[in-house]
């Protein structure tokens, strides 16, 4: 008769034992919970017979998840990579018989038509959903952002004929009031917001070094 030998990983044997369905959230994410949840305007104290607060928010959440910003502008016949704005190429200028479109290319940012009087949150309530109660730092939202697939390239010149545009998951970082730009980051392959050594990126990318 042999004695039994426990194993010496035997935590990671427990938590790898799955046993039926759990509530618990097994996904880990740099995100706060709090952050996907959208914005309805009903009251808290509901009716009997109308649908509870926290039911609407869990259909409309996913709702919301169920979109995808390129499939809704390709379905209106909208190719996002040709929403940024390029360098003017006279050699490559498509002629009227190539093309229906206006031969002229995109030269306006987009900031010229963003309208913010329809936005259900200000900016500094989107950063504000970063935090959690208890936690003194602030994490990312999460968001997407139509960014250059070549990270280099687009940092050098943004406006390069050869950058392909896409929108990608991204982390918002912060929020500058007088540029009214977002700061964001993009995610790893794992839905991370992480720094170069790994480490997650929290209060808008500060470190307490300044």
């Amino acid at each position: 008769v042999t004695t039994f030998k426990m194993p010496e990983d035997f935590e990671s044997v427990l938590d790898a034992q799955v046993t039926g369905p759990t509530t618990k959230n097994l996904i880990k994410s740099d995100f706060p919970v709090e952050s996907f949840k959208p914005k309805v305007q009903i009251a808290f104290q509901r009716l009997p017979g109308q649908c509870p607060r926290r039911i609407e928010v869990e259909r409309r959440r996913r709702l919301y998840l169920s979109f995808d910003v390129a499939q809704l502008l390709a379905s209106e016949g909208i190719d996002s990579n040709q929403l940024m704005p390029r360098h003017h190429d006279p050699e490559n200028m498509p002629t009227i018989e190539e093309k229906k479109d206006p031969v002229f290319p995109t030269y306006l940012p987009l900031k010229i038509f963003d309208d913010e009087e329809y936005d259900c949150r200000t900016p500094e309530e989107w950063i504000s959903l970063g935090l959690e109660p208890g936690c003194p730092d602030r994490k990312p939202v999460p968001g997407k952002a139509l960014l250059p697939t070549d990270d280099v390239l687009g940092h050098e010149d943004p406006k390069s004929q050869k950058l392909i545009y896409r929108w990608i998951d991204v982390g918002v970082l912060d929020y500058d009031k007088e540029t009214k730009l977002y700061l964001v980051h993009k995610t790893d392959e794992n839905g991370m917001v992480r720094d170069e050594e790994g480490r997650p990126i929290l209060n808008g990318g500060k470190t307490p070094e300044g």
